[in-house]
């Protein structure tokens, strides 16, 4: 239940199953961001132990903010921690909550869009010791997700309780998807994380046609029609037969994947130089597909802009990719952006 909220006449239903991951009990303490509608959500929980049969033995709650955009969130984590703990050990004192809202609040307006048509932008420094080994769990992974993410495919993350470091893997996964070329993505429905969600978000998720989001519920595996892509550990698996071509990892991935590290390892190796140099493994991350994107589009309008519109081996190359084992990717990049181009990447003979 709700048990306090400021302001009062806000819409928050369902926000107490959002704010709560299920399995959370079996946990002592969690962080979960959340759609809500238009806007974004980031919800601190904690479980004490409380000699009390009415409570059954354990006191859980949640303190969480709802905002426009989800960019910001992460300031007020620190706040929310606190007072979760203070609301466990003393109920029903929400003074600091209320002098909390007067300071900070603004005005939300339930516009169409708000919040979800704000253009990409990253999450900053107090993060950023989390975002590579998100990346890295994913290992070679990353290089399938990389292109369902950019195809704007619907994925879903499938992990237990605590479910905070999952919320970042979604937030990666949409990084893999930037492009900052001007033209690009006009036909093509934007790629919405909507970090945790449950059962009582089936009927949104119904209708959507791009997004990113986890859950602790293992009943989605089940769904198939909600989700194109399954995340379950570092599986990845897809159970449309013409996605499958997408989940082999290629050459051209591998060597992708090999300069993502290297960059990496450059990037530790002048922190050990420079003891005050302070490094951003999460703008490498960024960077690294961004730059990757924009080479494939670059590529493409070129070449969608010249006299014979032919995409060759050699383009694909030039791209990054492998002519052969990426030919399916390249087919269905072409299709979801509307760029007019001739594949003529056909005898797998050629070199």
């Amino acid at each position: 239940m709700v048990e306090w909220c400021l302001p009062q006449d806000i819409d928050l239903e369902g926000v107490e199953f959002k704010s709560m991951a299920s399995g959370s009990h079996k946990i002592q303490s969690d962080f979960i961001y959340f759609r809500k509608g238009p806007f974004f959500g980031l919800a601190c929980f904690a479980n004490m132990p409380v000699e009390s049969e009415l409570e059954r033995g354990a006191r859980m709650k949640s303190v969480g903010i709802l905002s426009p955009s989800y960019t910001l969130l992460y300031r007020y984590m620190h706040f929310l921690e606190n007072q979760v703990r203070h609301q466990l050990e003393t109920p029903g004192h929400y003074s600091h909550l209320a002098a909390f809202y007067e300071d900070k609040k603004g005005v939300l307006h339930a516009g169409p869009g708000r919040g979800s048509s704000l253009p990409p932008v990253y999450w900053l420094p107090s993060i950023h010791r989390y975002m590579y080994p998100e990346m890295k769990f994913f290992g070679e992974q990353i290089l399938i997700l990389w292109k369902f993410a950019l195809l704007r495919k619907r994925i879903l993350i499938f992990s237990p309780p605590p479910v905070g470091v999952v919320c970042y893997r979604v937030y990666c996964c949409c990084c893999l998807a930037n492009v900052s070329l001007p033209g690009i993505g006009g036909t093509i429905p934007e790629s919405k994380p909507f970090f945790y969600v449950n059962v009582a978000d089936i009927e949104s998720l119904e209708v959507e046609m791009s997004y990113v989001a986890c859950t602790t519920e293992k009943i989605f595996e089940e769904k198939r029609e909600l989700y194109d892509v399954y995340v379950d550990n570092q599986n990845v698996k897809t159970h449309h037969d013409h996605l499958q071509p997408l989940l082999k990892i290629n050459s051209a991935d591998r060597e992708k994947y090999r300069r993502l590290n290297e960059q990496r390892q450059m990037l530790l190796y002048s922190q050990e130089l420079e003891e005050d140099y302070n490094p951003c493994e999460e703008d490498l991350f960024v960077l690294f597909f961004l730059e990757q994107n924009n080479r494939i589009f670059q590529t493409l309008l070129e070449v969608s802009a010249s006299q014979d519109k032919t995409l060759t081996a050699e383009h694909a190359r030039g791209m990054g990719l492998d002519p052969q084992g990426d030919r399916s990717f390249l087919t269905d990049l072409l299709e979801a952006y509307g760029i007019d181009v001739m594949l003529v990447i056909d005898n797998p003979c050629c070199p």
